[in-house]
């Protein structure tokens, strides 16, 4: 446990997450558990999109919320070091972000720990499981939404990390290691048949990939007042 650097700060805070509360608390991810709040959750997201449309408000909120999830990976690589808590300690909160009020991800920097060598696979097992996995299933509850779009969702911040964490010889090595656990069935066994990262890459290098319609979905953002449409979508 341990303060983040001024450099860890800036990093984390270009993909709209924060260590500081925000001014008001829309909601905790662990609420999103309790099929009672899902109402209310949807209020919120509906809000802040700007979409009447539950599919495309899911949408949304998987793409921000998955920057997140993207961090993790970039913190993992880069600094070895995780943001561990429980679901509760991630809050939401909104930031003015070019004009327009966005939902921003709000956690504690002293809940970030060091990543030891014999624990990566474990440690990212638990990221997909219990900050992804089960997080998709409860939103798969207000809509038929497909699981393969919120991961995709996710999974186009990774791709974008890792193709610039295994350019860089600094970080080259820790990033192939977190690469081949995120390919490999083993850590993604509890929940699905396969690994989703290496279906959605095809195990190729990232690299040659974040210039190509990588995904199999459309994530909608087109659709998304003020967004453009996604640099991989597959309707291009």
């Amino acid at each position: 446990m341990g303060s983040l650097s001024k450099d860890q700060r800036q990093q984390l805070n270009a993909y709209s997450v924060y260590t500081s509360e925000p001014s008001t608390v829309l909601f905790r991810l662990d609420q999103l558990q309790d099929d009672a709040f899902l109402p209310d959750f949807m209020n919120i997201m509906h809000t802040l999109s700007g979409v009447t449309s539950k599919t495309i408000a899911i949408s949304y909120f998987t793409r921000r919320y998955g920057m997140f999830i993207a961090m993790q990976f970039y913190m993992l690589s880069t600094y070895d070091e995780i943001w561990d808590s429980a679901v509760s300690a991630i809050h939401f909160g909104a930031r003015e972000e070019f004009g327009k009020a966005a939902l921003c991800t709000f956690v504690n920097e002293n809940d970030w720990r060091v990543v030891n060598d014999d624990e990566r696979e474990v440690v990212i097992e638990h990221i997909l499981l219990t900050q992804c996995h089960e997080i998709i299933q409860q939103l798969r509850k207000i809509t038929s939404v497909s699981p393969l779009m919120l991961w995709e969702n996710i999974f186009g911040y990774m791709l974008w990390h890792f193709h610039t964490l295994l350019s860089n010889p600094g970080t080259e090595d820790p990033a192939r290691i977190d690469l081949d656990i995120l390919e490999d069935d083993k850590v993604w066994a509890n929940f699905a048949s396969h690994s989703n990262f290496a279906k959605y890459t095809g195990c190729q290098h990232p690299s040659k990939l974040i210039n190509m319609p990588v995904r199999k979905t459309c994530c909608f953002s087109k659709d998304i007042p003020g967004w453009m449409q996604c640099g991989f979508c597959p309707l291009k």
